[in-house]
């Protein structure tokens, strides 16, 4: 199924991967063999370079060439190769990706008021006893032990049916100057945002953050930049509108809303409950609040989310932007969750102390991570997954005993492009 996603949205791949730039002087394998092989690591989740390696025999090359139509090298020579490669080649390539999705509107029916979802949240990759490159931040405990640890921001695009796809990546790094102070998430979401605003500059953005990111600044960026926000709002953030909400809400008892909605077998009925509030005056931005709370009849944990946006809200619309910007959830479930325990092991040390290396496999993690997506998400997959009631990794260690095991013909490959005419999601 690789082999028909590849085909059918992007049969152009390897002249796309071959546009990169060739630092080598001396090239034994072409710039898409290589990349190709460092995406094949994180597409068949392998979790390392040296597993990598293993999993080669007889069959697999022979396999791996009739499906990708190259060579695979061993991981040492693609990390020679990655070293010197700048990062920004592989962001490009993935922008390249997903701009050719959003353009055949494969990912149209997650939008909401024609936007698309755009989650913000960040994640520590690795720690380290020592610095592994300059400017890697850094926290000192209490005994006086320092820890390094590599850290990214991330922008995903996200989706109700679990689509997770890395738009754009920063790193959080210090500034050579010692008297600055260590670099954050929110600065790092200022590059980000240029970064988002210069690769997707059309791009209709309905950006989800969590309650870090309820403040002026990021405010002041959505307005620029003509996104639209829904924003996780906690208590503590932002107190004198908290001040406000709650001598508002007597006065906005017709704008609670409840419905029950179905009941669970063992959990009972499902109780919601949204309640709204328009036109909050914050500095010069008008704000609107929605509250969801929900719980089971049969005393199940109760669930309750606060949120922030620039869209006004009605009885339909309350429920809606609840609902939409709880997706944020999708970034650190669907995104960095599935990377780290779910075969991609984005925690791994890829490159120990080349920070060029470094970022450049996270880039592939991410690559493969979309390609990967593409494929779990084809309706006929699910459903195959349902009817034989076997997990996702089960599925890719399938694939693998295939590759190693089977012998694949070009006609087999063939008839499943003729039965995949078109990929349903």
């Amino acid at each position: 199924m690789v082999y028909v996603v590849l085909k059918r949205h992007y049969p152009n791949f390897e002249e796309l991967v071959n546009s990169i730039p060739d630092h080598r002087s001396r090239r034994s394998y072409e710039v898409a063999e290589l990349i190709m092989a460092g995406l094949s690591m994180f597409i068949f989740k392998r979790g390392s370079r040296h597993q990598a390696d293993l999993c080669v025999n007889a069959s697999f090359e022979r396999n791996y060439a009739i499906v990708f139509g190259m060579r695979i090298p061993i991981m040492d020579t693609v990390d020679v190769f990655l070293r010197k490669l700048e990062p920004k080649e592989l962001e490009k390539l993935k922008t390249v990706l997903v701009k050719h999705l959003i353009e055949k509107k494969v990912l149209e029916k997650w939008r909401y008021g024609g936007r698309y979802l755009v989650s913000v949240d960040g994640t520590g990759l690795c720690s380290y006893d020592y610095e592994p490159y300059k400017g890697c931040p850094h926290k000192t405990s209490k005994n006086g032990k320092t820890t390094w640890q590599a850290y990214a921001l991330e922008a995903k695009l996200v989706g109700a049916n679990g689509f997770c796809i890395s738009l754009i990546s920063c790193w959080l790094e210090n500034s050579e100057n010692m008297d600055e102070k260590q670099d954050c998430e929110l600065k790092a979401f200022c590059r980000l945002a240029r970064a988002l605003k210069k690769a997707f500059p059309r791009l209709p953005v309905l950006l989800l953050a969590d309650g870090l990111y309820t403040n002026q600044t990021v405010f002041g960026i959505c307005q620029k930049n003509d996104w639209r926000f829904i924003i996780t709002f906690k208590e503590g953030n932002l107190k004198t509108l908290w001040q406000e909400i709650e001598l508002l809400l007597p006065l906005h008892s017709s704008q609670k809303l409840d419905r029950v909605k179905q009941k669970d077998p063992v959990k009972g009925w499902l109780k919601e409950q949204v309640q709204y509030i328009n036109d909050l005056d914050y500095l010069k931005y008008k704000l609107h609040w929605v509250e969801y709370q929900s719980s089971y009849t049969a005393k199940a944990p109760h669930e309750y989310f606060s949120h922030l946006s620039d869209i006004s809200m009605d009885k339909v619309k309350a429920w809606e932007i609840s609902r939409h910007g709880r997706l944020r959830w999708c970034i650190e479930n669907e995104g960095f969750n599935t990377q780290k325990n779910g075969g991609y092991n984005l925690e791994h040390k890829f490159s120990r102390k080349e920070l060029w290396a470094k970022k450049n496999y996270y880039e592939l993690l991410q690559i493969a991570h979309l390609i990967n997506q593409l494929v779990e998400k084809l309706q006929h997959i699910k459903d195959r997954l349902q009817e034989c009631r076997i997990a996702l990794i089960t599925l890719w260690e399938d694939i693998m005993a295939c590759m190693r095991n089977q012998i694949i013909e070009n006609h087999e490959l063939e008839q499943l492009l003729d039965e995949y005419k078109q990929l349903r999601y």
